[in-house]
């Protein structure tokens, strides 16, 4: 039996109330690219000695994962305008638990290559998810409520991140000495090869557990009725069908606040990216001795501070205009971050995870706003598509900040490419509180 929908839509496309269990359900979709995404921290750090690569190099995880989502959030954004946000779901579901079952020959194969091959794959379906869930989230309700519905939908990813890194942490690393220790220790290179293709079996196992969760939400939404979220008014009835991707990326560029936004955007991911990418490294280069498993723990309570901030952002958005908020936000993580790069080595790693208290409001903070400068929703998908694909910034900046590691020399020292992203940002709110740039009040209709 299909579960009906119990709110009317208005002509904008948005809704008169919320519709509580089709949003929660849609909030779930959220922490599943966050495990997808904390597992890839502890991919990088797994990878880094079995396969003897510089930071640099290692980031590479990063661009198969957010290079997916760039190729693929325009297509995806096509697919979800001729069908509906529910089908752009079920795609990037079906094509998520495909690339997770890449795992099992990649696996076996153990070539760098193919676990990039099975990152990108997951990512495309990310992409659809994504490039649907999030812009579907905004719609689900009145619209003045809309960049809070996202953010309270976002508190679910750090949930994610934490399962897809404690998953991580049991079934991929082991006990004992640290990968890079018992690699040196292997007497000949045929023993090297033998440990490092048993350490990457285990990549296998988490992808197992997320294979069934993801099967369980693909029959929820198969069974579960969900509203178009489309514009009805007369213009839109009429005008749809004729908003092509030209004419739709021309009114994108000419509009300053929107182009501002997707600079942010992919400043902010490529921040929370190269972040999230180093903190287990971090800590085993500041603490010599420790295993990665131990180490894991330090991404962990990454991903609580990370949790804990957005519910306190939640609250404050609340009571206060987001630019501002985020303004302050972003300024003390700038601050955290230049003193961990810079500071005392014995505070770095501590710094860099308080920083995570200061990250969780951004993306769908900047998403909700620079979407909201779009006032013509024919173009709603396209725009929500192009931020998608700002994601990028996660495939970049970690290189960046990984080749400033392998030429100082000093994986703490690099953290002040992020450090300068998070100050580049706070300009941006800065400009949208100049601007004005905030959630208008749905119109009253009679």
């Amino acid at each position: 039996m299909l579960i009906r929908n119990p709110a009317r839509q208005l002509d904008s496309g948005y809704l008169d109330r919320i519709p509580w269990f089709q949003f929660l359900l849609l909030s779930l979709l959220f922490p599943m690219w966050g495990a997808a995404a904390g597992l890839n921290d502890i991919l990088i750090t797994q990878f880094k000695h079995v396969f003897t690569l510089s930071d640099a190099a290692t980031a590479f995880v990063q661009s198969a994962f957010y290079g997916g989502y760039f190729l693929v959030a325009i297509p995806a954004s096509r697919i979800i305008r001729r069908t509906s946000y529910k089908v752009g779901v079920l795609i990037g579901l079906v094509v998520y638990i495909a690339g997770c079952g890449l795992f099992f020959p990649a696996s076996t194969l153990a070539t760098y290559g193919m676990f990039l091959f099975c990152i990108f794959a997951i990512a495309v379906g990310l992409s659809f998810l994504e490039t649907s869930a999030n812009t579907y989230s905004s719609m689900l309700g009145p619209r003045r409520t809309a960049t809070l519905r996202l953010n309270i939908s976002q508190t679910f990813t750090p949930l994610g991140n934490l399962a897809g890194v404690i998953l991580g942490k049991y079934l991929i690393f082991g006990t004992g000495d640290s990968i890079e220790a018992q690699m040196d220790a292997a007497p000949t290179p045929g023993a090297r090869q033998a440990l490092g293709e048993a350490l990457l079996l285990n990549t296998l196992r988490p992808y197992q557990f997320i294979l069934v969760v993801l099967v369980c939400l693909l029959v929820l939404f198969l069974v579960t009725d969900y509203p178009a979220a489309r514009p009805t008014g007369d213009r839109a009835a009429g005008d749809l069908h004729r908003a092509g991707l030209g004419e739709t990326l021309r009114v994108l560029a000419r509009t300053a606040q929107y182009r501002k936004g997707i600079v942010a955007q992919f400043l902010y991911v490529g921040l929370q990216t190269a972040v999230w990418s180093f903190t287990i490294r971090l800590g085993l280069e500041l603490y010599p001795g420790l295993n990665e498993r131990d180490a894991t723990d330090f991404m962990i309570l990454g991903f609580v501070c990370f949790l804990a901030g957005k519910f306190v952002a939640n609250v404050l958005i609340a009571r206060f205009s987001a630019a501002r908020v985020l303004v302050v936000y972003c300024g003390l993580g700038a601050v955290l971050l230049l003193v961990a790069a810079l500071g005392p080595a014995a505070l770095a790693v501590w710094l860099v995870i308080a920083s995570n208290l200061l990250m969780g409001p951004c993306w769908p903070t900047i998403f909700g706003q620079t979407l909201d400068t779009v006032d013509d929703k024919r173009h709603q998908e396209t725009a929500g598509a192009v931020l998608v694909m700002a994601i990028v910034g996660g495939a970049v900046v970690p290189v960046v900040q990984g080749a400033v590691s392998d030429a100082l020399g000093s994986l703490q020292m690099s953290f002040v490419v992020s450090a300068a992203c998070f100050a580049a940002i706070a300009l941006y709110f800065r400009s949208n509180l100049r601007a004005g740039v905030s959630a208008p009040a749905e119109p009253v209709r009679t």
